[in-house]
């Protein structure tokens, strides 16, 4: 990784004399803008709360875009809790360089690329004991560092709240599409989905949507719903914050049972209620962000 200081020349940029500080970071912005470039659209998933499910919507929202056929960065950038392998069941690799330069990124399928800080973990059960600066690190290699080569998609799944990671994401990735908001019906969980909208319009990031995850069981014997943890709440928040709201995710015991083993739900089992409303909310997804870039569906159908 090439870098600038103020003893040496800058190897970055291939100046003869040394690089401030500021013009050290002002050249891994332009590395990270010239990465960002092989990149149609990028799409950070985030919660207000841990417990609603954000990993498993990003899994499997992920997941359904590449069987389209579109290729998909997956970006695991829940530092402290990185369990997007564990559901691909992928979290036995590593992350290697490449011959010729860079990091190459774990292939889930052929047009789905992953990278996680689990692939970089020795021992599993090892705490990652980071302060913010080491995190923003980290996310910018995750950007300027992985060969991720062209992607129609760049889906970052986030770490619960509004704190470092989703400042350094948003600062660190220009032009982003915008972000998908995950809650479950609770009161409690939609408060706090709330506080995420408000800072992503305070950082001018797009809202995607709102998905309403854990939205009613659907009974194993009658197929009917039950209102487990309430319904509708996810789609109240959207209507009164003015924002899309992307649909609601049932409840369905085989979504743990899949993600325990390492197997995305909307591959076991495509023809779900909770497959469907996952494609749904992709569908949805597709045409708020070709909207916003001026596309008509069926360019984005090209």
């Amino acid at each position: 990784m090439a870098e600038c200081n103020e003893s040496t020349s800058c190897s970055t940029c291939g100046s003869e004399g040394s690089c401030s500080v500021d013009e050290k970071q002002k050249h891994e912005q332009e590395l990270i803008d010239n990465k960002l470039k092989t990149i149609k659209h990028r799409i950070a998933v985030m919660s207000g709360k841990g417990g609603v499910g954000k990993t498993t919507v990003a899994v499997n929202l992920s997941v359904t875009l590449a069987k389209q056929g579109l290729r998909v960065g997956l970006m695991d950038v829940d530092i402290h809790g990185p369990n997007v392998p564990k559901m691909l069941g992928i979290e036995s690799k590593k992350l290697e360089g490449s011959e010729a330069g860079g990091i190459n990124p774990i292939e889930f399928l052929p047009n789905f690329k992953v990278v996680s800080m689990a692939f970089l973990l020795q021992d599993k059960d090892l705490p990652v004991v980071w302060r913010g600066p080491l995190k923003h690190s980290l996310i910018q290699q995750f950007v300027k560092d992985v060969n991720w080569g062209e992607l129609d998609y760049l889906i970052i799944d986030l770490p619960p709240g509004t704190g470092d990671e989703p400042l350094s994401v948003a600062q660190v990735i220009n032009d982003m599409d915008g972000s998908i908001i995950v809650t479950t019906p609770q009161d409690v969980a939609l408060l706090d989905s709330r506080k995420s909208v408000t800072f992503s319009r305070q950082l001018k990031l797009p809202v995607v949507g709102i998905v309403e995850n854990m939205s009613g069981l659907i009974c194993p014997h009658c197929g009917e719903a039950i209102d487990l943890f309430k319904i509708g709440g996810g789609e109240k928040a959207a209507r009164e914050l003015g924002v899309p709201f992307l649909g609601r995710i049932p409840i369905d015991p085989e979504i743990v049972q899949d993600s325990d083993r390492g197997a995305p739900f909307v591959l076991s089992h495509p023809d779900s209620k909770a497959a469907k409303a996952f494609k749904e909310a992709v569908d949805k997804v597709q045409v708020f962000v070709e909207a916003a870039k001026g596309n008509s569906p069926q360019q984005a159908a090209q």
